[in-house]
């Protein structure tokens, strides 16, 4: 798509936040994205999400985010080849990599990653913007290609070859996690994924890492916090939580009458409600859509039928929309 998107005006009435711990606290101010300043948009630079998601590979909205433009045709090919050439691993990693067990929690194999990296091709010390956009681009094009050599070598005693020569990130990971090509189908449903994960304004990683970027320090430790923080089940976890209830039921008549029943007792459900977005979160429906046409191709729609379920029950009985993270295939 690059830079055919036009960006859009927020015109609609502002629908209130709900109140939460330090509402009306300001933090800081951003460029990057806002999120449910009419209770249901999200942009990132003035882009709606919901013509960015479904239309872009995922290294033109990094693009966009990190170095401040959606790309034309000659600079998203040119991003490309930079961000291929940056998919390797210094040996030094690998071999932290290879001390990892197996037991270790992803998001910890990708935090650990980033500060080895941070001891071995550090940040220059005047902090320079052009190269903490460089260093963010190396962790984009590398973190992937980190944590499918620690899978691979910690479960199977591979030492795989990350240097694949696969056109997009999405394809590239893909491709290394499964041994073999992707689908068209598969890399888009990834790259929708990374698109609407990639910026969310002050989140709890994001504060994170500005608190410590206010220290002073490196872009690495700012990374290697924010990790930490989104490692968290109230936070970027939430997803994992969403998906195990998903996955404890048999049928959608089980997960309805289980929901009731746990709502009965004033328990929270995983993936519903959110207090910045009052009406509805924006990145439900895209991925929603992408899951359900994931789960008619592998012919299996039971986890996408028993989220459906679920989210019927909330909205019937709590008039909850789901946070995105809620509906999985």
């Amino acid at each position: 798509m690059s830079s055919t998107v036009k960006s859009k005006a927020e015109q609609s009435k502002v629908v209130p936040k709900k109140s939460v711990a330090l509402s009306g606290i300001v933090a800081g101010n951003t460029a990057l994205s806002s999120v449910g300043g009419t209770g249901n948009e999200l942009h990132y630079r003035g882009y709606d999400i919901l013509d960015l998601a479904p239309a872009c590979q995922f290294e033109e909205v990094a693009h966009l985010l990190i170095h401040g433009k959606l790309p034309t045709k000659a600079e998203l090919a040119a991003y490309k080849a930079k961000l291929s050439r940056l998919r390797g691993l210094p040996i030094s990693l690998q071999r932290a990599l290879e001390s990892l067990p197996a037991a270790s929690h992803p998001m910890d194999v990708m935090r650990t990653a980033v500060s080895v990296l941070g001891c071995v091709l550090p940040e220059k010390d005047d902090h320079e913007a052009a190269g903490a956009r460089d260093i963010a681009d190396r962790l984009i094009a590398s973190l992937g290609s980190a944590l499918l050599y620690w899978y691979h070598y910690s479960h199977n005693g591979e030492m795989i070859d990350v240097l694949q020569g696969d056109d997009s990130i999405a394809g590239h990971f893909l491709h290394l996690l499964h041994g073999a090509e992707p689908s068209k189908t598969w890399t888009h449903a990834l790259d929708v994924s990374l698109n609407l994960y990639a910026e969310h304004e002050f989140n709890a990683s994001t504060f994170s890492s500005r608190v410590i970027a206010g220290t002073g320090s490196d872009i690495y430790s700012c990374i290697t916090g924010a990790i930490g923080a989104l490692r968290g089940p109230k936070h970027g976890g939430a997803n994992e939580v969403a998906f195990d209830i998903q996955k404890r039921y048999s049928d959608t008549g089980q997960a309805r009458s289980d929901i009731l029943e746990r709502l009965s007792r004033k328990e929270v459900i995983m993936g519903f409600g959110h207090p910045v977005y009052t009406s509805h979160d924006p990145r439900n429906v895209v991925i929603k859509d992408i899951a359900h046409s994931l789960s008619k191709q592998a012919d299996s729609s039971k986890m996408f039928d028993v989220a459906q379920a679920i989210e019927t029950v909330m909205h019937e009985e709590k008039k909850c929309f789901p946070i995105w993270t809620g509906i999985r295939p």
